[in-house]
């Protein structure tokens, strides 16, 4: 943590959008903990706080729409390629497609508080076919909160925030676990009164 500080306290606006935008790519960075490091420094005054949250929305939205382009042209191709590595089948694939048609939107904004989902937002909604203007829409919404909320808690807190950050962090496994039991509960309720 101290190196990031150090980084981000040093070279400032251009390591954060770094971070930010990689890791709205793919790139498994530490965005989120450089919008924390970076309003944690501007309440210190060391940097300005409404440009850390202006540089981190841009890169956010960038490094997305990055990976958008990235999975949009041959992105289907590649992953039924590659997606064996993960047991991910065409037909799993086209499920994934139809979820992102009914609810892509929901989707794509509220991956960026879901570790993992918001390294691949982009990719993923690029290779369903997402339409560009409701991905960017939505992006630039889910943009907007997650940088609102890691800005504003890093600067109000301060010091504090990655505590808090680990303490949330735990039960970000169990609020998945939940969210997937609903979801599993429901398949099996709709798989039974098919088959009735």
């Amino acid at each position: 943590m101290g190196a990031f500080t150090g980084l981000i306290g040093h070279y400032g606006y251009l390591v954060l959008a770094l971070l930010v935008l990689v890791e709205g790519f793919g790139v498994p960075a530490p965005g989120e903990t450089a919008i924390i490091l970076g309003a944690g420094l501007a309440g210190h005054g060391r940097l300005n706080i409404v440009l850390v949250g202006l540089v981190a929305f841009a890169a956010a939205v960038t490094g997305d729409s990055i990976g958008y382009w990235i999975g949009r042209p041959g992105g289907r191709r590649l992953v039924l390629r590659f997606g064996r590595a993960v047991r991910l089948t065409e037909a799993r694939l086209v499920r994934m497609e139809r979820f992102m048609a009914r609810r892509g939107p929901i989707v794509v904004a509220a991956a960026r508080f879901v570790e993992g989902l918001r390294q691949l937002n982009g990719v993923v909604a690029g290779v369903t076919g997402m339409p560009w203007r409701r991905f960017i829409v939505f992006n630039a919404l889910g943009a907007a909160v997650w940088v609102g909320v890691w800005t504003s808690a890093g600067y109000f807190v301060g010091d504090n925030i990655n505590a808090i950050r680990d303490a949330l962090g735990q039960f970000e496994w169990y609020a998945l676990g939940g969210l997937a039991a609903v979801v599993a509960g429901w398949l099996l309720l709709r798989h039974a009164r098919h088959r009735s």
